[in-house]
């Protein structure tokens, strides 16, 4: 990667490529249902970084969270717009995140190289796993960046931490055991060495930098935002190229039965006309384009009734090389392949998950927030 010493996540200033194929046609018939139903658009007020001006009572400095006042009292289902309440701060380095079969939020702290696990009422937060490799370079560069589960056993991505970026450790898939106790199931840097991009174009890391880990007909998605491809990984830690891309910084993964949706974080500078939601399946050698318009997206997730949104870390700001603060966002992406913007002024926000009719956003900067009545 570029300017390591930089605090920032890992889709900043990465080299990809561009594909397209024939699922968006069965991808738009699935969400143009709800193309009708998109939230309006918040202004600040409703917008998290405007609530985290007033919701004091939603901050935890001691990490057991507690849900914060909401705006407009009153019965939540007659809300005309969502609202943001701050679960959870103070978090070292969040990142990734999932809901485990118990209900919970688990979520990734690079620094630390921990999994927390997360109460979505109550924002209580309890050490799920420790001891993973932490990050070498500050908060979004590397370490333990993504979690997912299959059955009841986690599974980390763990990135940034080898020789090439000055470690010692693997990069790769790691299976958690224990509370602190893991098996190394898929080791993706020495796979990447052994077998590098077919595609010429620049790239920093030859283990590459991995972004985000999802299920996938019983095994793993996992996308390399500077190796420019997604990567399929079994349970028996057998390593293939799933599909590769030019320069368009493959982020976050949503999976439909066996299409894949996929955020693009887009090319230097990550104008709005470059973040797009893509789609593909086990043999498309392209992707096609679902969605663009708004700038680095960094996460797609499907919410209730089917409803696909994506999460924007922001405006990007080439004089500090990564997204302006609070200008992240949660949007909704419509039948037309247009984007609609649901919440606003979200501070540097990178995963994001549903649970009912509510959203989870994990931001850099190790916080937590809720938005209710999606």
């Amino acid at each position: 990667m570029k300017n390591q010493n930089k605090t920032q996540v890992a889709v900043t200033g990465l080299k990809i490529k561009t594909s397209t194929v024939l699922l968006a046609a069965a991808v738009i018939a699935l969400i143009t249902p709800s193309a009708a139903t998109a939230g309006p658009k918040s202004d600040h007020r409703g917008g998290a970084a405007g609530r985290r001006d007033h919701e004091h009572g939603g901050r935890n400095e001691n990490h057991n969270g507690g849900r914060g006042k909401r705006s407009e009292g009153g019965d939540r289902h007659h809300r005309e717009a969502p609202t943001a309440t701050l679960l959870v701060s103070g978090l070292e380095g969040s990142q990734g995140s999932t809901v485990g079969p118990d209900g919970a939020l688990y979520v990734t702290e690079n620094l630390e190289g921990r999994i927390w696990r997360v109460d979505p009422e109550t924002g209580q937060v309890t050490t799920f796993a420790s001891g993973l490799p932490a990050g070498l370079f500050g908060i979004g560069n590397g370490g333990v960046v993504d979690v997912a589960f299959i059955g009841k056993t986690a599974y980390a991505l763990v990135t940034g931490v080898a020789s090439d970026s000055g470690g010692t450790s693997v990069v790769g898939i790691y299976r958690m055991d224990g509370p602190a106790s893991f098996t190394v199931l898929a080791d993706i840097g020495e796979f990447n060495l052994l077998n590098p991009p077919t595609i010429p174009f620049h790239f920093d890391l030859p283990t590459g930098f991995q972004f985000a880990i999802e299920t996938y007909r019983g095994g793993f998605l996992v996308t390399d935002a500077n190796l420019n491809r997604v990567l399929r990984v079994t349970l028996d830690g057998e390593i293939s190229v799933f599909i590769d891309f030019d320069n368009i910084v493959p982020t976050g993964l949503a999976v439909f039965a066996e299409t894949v949706l996929m955020a693009e974080g887009g090319p230097d500078p990550h104008t709005p006309q470059t973040g797009k939601v893509v789609s593909f399946g086990p043999k498309s050698p392209t992707a096609t384009e679902v969605a663009s318009g708004v700038p680095f997206l960094v996460e797609v997730e499907f919410g209730g009734g089917g409803r696909l949104y994506a999460l924007s870390i922001g405006t990007f700001d080439p004089i500090t090389d990564f997204a302006v603060p609070d200008t992240g966002a949660l949007v909704k992406v419509n039948g037309d392949g247009t984007l609609t913007v649901v919440m606003d002024g979200l501070d540097q926000p990178t995963s994001l998950e549903f649970i009912g009719d509510d959203a989870y956003v994990v931001t850099l900067t190790g916080e937590i927030w809720r938005i209710d009545d999606l």
